[in-house]
């Protein structure tokens, strides 16, 4: 049996499902539906909320992480936002009666205008979009950064890596997640001088940590922040 239950956790409510089953010990699972509870039948609910205080820490850093990751999910209708560079965009139809992409636009205006696209043709449209965005981006972060290294622009192409940012290999060609194009500005500066920097150091020693904080000096702050978006 599952029933909704809320909490209040570092001055947060929290809202949880709990289901009641033949386990010996309290469970908790957080993942993109929220926070599951599962307990042993007779588990008192006052026993179920110190559990959950000792973990309040986790729990909502957990939440707060996998809020994140939502932030970036697509789904391909007329009034969806698709973020860039941290801030929501939508399509819109220009005067010409072509398809573009615009920060400021109604729901229901892109609704009204849009309505004769299906799901594979917004998922084409806004990927090819996404694609021109982060290239042209990403070139441009890069000529200004590898400069300031010492080191020549490298050749670099998009991946479609779940779990990786970037990466550069021993030819010197940098790989960068197409997604990054999603996060503001500042998070891809960090991704571009990390990568640039494993042109001259490739390992993540010491040495390194230091070359990247001589470009990006809150570099530790922009990888507490990416962890966030997964």
């Amino acid at each position: 049996m599952l029933v909704q239950a809320t909490t209040t956790l570092n001055g947060r409510e929290i809202t949880y499902t709990l289901k009641r089953c033949q386990r010996k010990s309290i469970g908790l699972q957080i993942d993109h539906h929220g926070l599951r509870i599962s307990a042993p039948l007779q588990t008192a609910l006052p026993h179920i909320d110190t559990v959950l205080r000792e973990k309040a820490g986790w729990i909502t850093k957990k939440l707060d992480q996998w809020q994140a990751k939502k932030s970036l999910a697509l789904t391909w209708t007329h009034d969806a936002a698709y973020p860039l560079l941290g801030e929501p965009w939508r399509i819109a139809l220009k005067p010409s009666g072509e398809i573009d992409m615009a920060r400021q636009i109604t729901r229901e205006a892109a609704r009204q205008s849009l309505a004769q696209l299906n799901p594979r043709q917004i998922e084409q449209f806004v990927m090819a979009w996404y694609g021109q965005q982060a290239i042209a981006c990403f070139k441009e972060r890069i000529a200004i950064y590898a400069p300031a290294l010492n080191v020549p622009p490298p050749p670099f192409r998009l991946s479609r890596a779940k779990t990786r940012w970037g990466s550069c290999n021993s030819r010197g060609l940098v790989t960068l997640n197409w997604r990054l194009i999603q996060l503001p500005l500042h998070l891809i500066d960090y991704v571009v001088v990390h990568e640039l920097a494993h042109l001259i150091e490739m390992n993540h020693s010491k040495a390194f940590w230091g070359l990247v904080e001589t470009i990006y000096p809150d570099y530790q702050a922009a990888r507490k922040m990416l962890k966030n978006y997964g």
